[in-house]
């Protein structure tokens, strides 16, 4: 094997008959790229896994992808939410990326590239990012969903500075563990999906090309998966098939939990009722809060994202009667009058990963305003019927 892997950060393992490699890289390095690009070139590798899943690849592999995206389709299916944490979390590497001069994805495109020069297979190892998202998302407590979310749309109003001397630091190995016990004592419902799970899943997918008769296998993944992998490896997963079964799914929520909105909804009518029954002003002033705080709120939400005066008028009549039928939510709405008022054009489309590399890109972007609308008219909205449950539940203690 090559000895160019020697600057970064690498483990290799002998699988059965097989010889495999883990190079860690940091995904915004160019010394990263280089690295990989020569050990495919030096090495005689039969095969070369990445770090992507399906979805992944054909970003890369087709930058035009966002382009085809068929927004009314993504609101109507209810991915408005999802779309947007990935341009959420794709935003961060492109800023780092362009801060450095570099290429997002640089070092999985020179591996993409390398073995289609060198005739090696291809594997694609990650879980679906999708996936790795609702199980985050599955794992969190729902009280705290919201709190998650928020804190990733702040990342984009949040840009940090690093040089590439210290993405560079990122490969140490001490360093990353130490980085990653903390982040695990911290949140450990996140790094769970987020970071173990997934060291999981490419170890399976690693042990199957190992079945499938491949000799020397070069596996090209972040640094901060190099440990974990190897040590998933070296106890042998003899049952991968079942590993990635259980790792690809989502975990249905909790029948409670699913039940939680329509009983809330039903407190919030018998509290009304309860007020009427005690007095017809008492009741009217209830009704009059709760328009005012899920529709004032879900509106204020809208105008935060830059909804269109109409976009805001339906968050006002809207919000008020959606936060009492969880099958409806009021981002549903706001996000079809927005698109249907200001419909994005092929421009939009085009643009729309590099324009939400900064933050006042998802305000220009038409489709990225959009996602926008549907998220924080959703949160003012729900911001406004808590407040108010609260407020009814006091009042009827009273």
């Amino acid at each position: 094997m090559s000895e160019n892997a020697q600057a970064q950060p690498f483990r290799d393992l002998a699988l059965d008959s097989a010889e495999v490699r883990l190079l860690g890289t940091a995904h915004v390095s160019k010394a990263s790229a280089e690295a990989v690009a020569r050990e495919i070139a030096e090495g005689d590798y039969d095969c070369v896994a990445v770090e992507l899943c399906g979805g992944r690849y054909r970003a890369l592999a087709d930058p035009t992808s966002l382009a085809k995206m068929d927004l009314f389709q993504v609101i109507r299916q209810g991915q408005a939410p999802m779309i947007t944490a990935m341009l959420a979390l794709g935003a961060f590497q492109n800023r780092l990326a362009e801060q450095l001069g570099t290429e997002p994805g640089a070092e999985m495109r020179a591996a993409i590239e390398g073995a289609e020069a060198r005739g090696a297979a291809l594997a694609l190892v990650d879980r679906d990012v999708g996936v790795t998202l609702k199980r985050i998302y599955r794992n969190v407590p729902w009280w705290k969903r919201a709190y998650l979310f928020s804190g990733l749309l702040a990342s984009v109003l949040a840009p940090e500075d690093i040089d590439e001397a210290g993405v560079e630091r990122l490969k140490q190995d001490d360093l990353l563990e130490a980085t990653f016990a903390q982040f695990a004592e911290r949140a450990p419902a996140i790094y769970e999906p987020l970071v173990a799970e997934r060291d999981a899943y490419m170890a399976a997918k690693i042990e199957q090309l190992v079945a499938e008769g491949r000799q020397k296998i070069l596996v090209v993944i972040g640094a901060a998966h190099l440990l974990g992998i190897s040590t998933i490896l070296q106890a042998r997963d003899r049952a991968p098939a079942a590993t990635l079964a259980r790792l690809s799914s989502v975990p249905p929520p909790a029948r409670w939990v699913s039940a939680l909105p329509w009983l809330f909804a039903a407190f919030i009518l018998a509290g009304i009722g309860v007020g009427f029954a005690r007095s017809p002003a008492i009741g009217w002033d209830m009704v009059r809060d709760w328009i005012t705080y899920t529709g004032g709120l879900s509106a204020a939400g809208t105008v935060l994202a830059g909804g269109h005066p109409l976009t805001i008028v339906s968050a006002v009549f809207g919000a008020p009667l959606t936060t009492l039928h969880p099958a409806i939510g009021i981002g549903f709405i706001t996000a079809l009058v927005e698109a249907w008022i200001r419909r994005p054009t092929v421009g939009d489309f085009s643009n729309l990963r590099t324009d939400t590399a900064h933050w006042r890109g998802w305000w220009r972007n038409r489709v990225a305003r959009t996602l926008l609308v549907f998220v924080l008219s959703s949160i003012g909205a729900a911001a406004g019927a808590y407040t108010m449950g609260f407020r009814i539940g006091s009042q009827l203690l009273q």
